[in-house]
């Protein structure tokens, strides 16, 4: 009697997967509902940075006023006159100097004009001229020297010739620094001033006052430490007089360098 082959076994349900399918199910992730949420939250993240670089990067005139433009535009056009006139001037002289008769008087009334210039920018003389009279009024003594470095700059920018603020007159050396605690003022040059503060200005009166009111310039960001501004602009060559006198110090490691041969 024969043996008889054992019978297949009998089919259980689905068919089993290969096993190279079943490796890739093994290593491929699983995404949980934190990664997921965590994803989304990139995007979005990713989107918002994207939208605010771009509309920084578009901001800017785009956002102002008419009036502002318009104020910023004739800002802009006075000072192009001014240095066009300035460069008419410095011609005129350069050939009153080349081309005179008198080439020794033309070179000594050249150097008297430009010692007077230079006077009025070192603040070692008096200067009168149209500008303004603004005054900060700080009843909180909250004011810091940052403030008045904006102020300043603010009106150098906009052509300002002369500055003084309170009894100090302001030129290219001038420090403002805090004043120690309790002092309510700041220091200018080492000397105190307190609120309120006079700062005379020589300068294109409309073109000063303009500038301080630019929006999210000096008066907002004055109005914003607790502070008030109040310009008043005095147009004619007798409208402001600046009597502070600036000292000049000896310098004590600059030389005049030798000529170049």
């Amino acid at each position: 009697m024969s043996e008889q082959p054992p019978a297949p076994p009998a089919p259980t349900g689905a068919p089993r997967p290969r096993p190279w399918r079943r490796l890739w199910r093994a290593a491929s992730p699983r995404a949980t509902r934190g990664q997921v949420l965590a994803g989304v939250l990139c995007a979005a993240l990713g989107f918002g940075f994207a939208v605010q670089v771009r509309q920084t990067s578009t901001s800017g005139l785009a956002d102002l006023r008419e009036s502002d433009l318009v104020r910023i535009l004739d800002d802009t056009t006075e000072r192009g006159d001014r240095l066009a006139g300035e460069v008419q001037e410095l011609e005129a002289t350069r050939r009153e100097l080349t081309e005179g008769s008198d080439q020794a008087e033309a070179a000594a009334q050249a150097a008297a004009a430009r010692a007077r210039e230079f006077g009025l920018l070192a603040g070692t003389l008096p200067a009168r001229g149209p500008g303004i009279v603004a005054t900060v009024t700080d009843p909180a003594a909250s004011l810091r020297s940052t403030n008045f470095i904006q102020l300043v700059q603010e009106l150098r920018d906009s052509g300002a010739e002369g500055i003084q603020v309170g009894r100090t007159r302001v030129v290219a050396q001038t420090a403002f620094t805090d004043a120690p605690a309790g002092s309510g003022g700041v220091l200018v040059d080492g000397v105190l001033e307190r609120s309120p503060y006079v700062v005379t200005v020589i300068g294109d009166p409309p073109t000063l006052a303009t500038a301080l009111d630019i929006p999210g310039g000096v008066r907002e960001t004055l109005r914003s430490a607790g502070a008030d501004l109040d310009v008043q602009q005095a147009p004619g060559e007798d409208g402001v007089t600046i009597t502070a006198l600036h000292a000049v110090s000896a310098p004590q490691y600059a030389r005049p360098a030798p000529p170049q041969q």
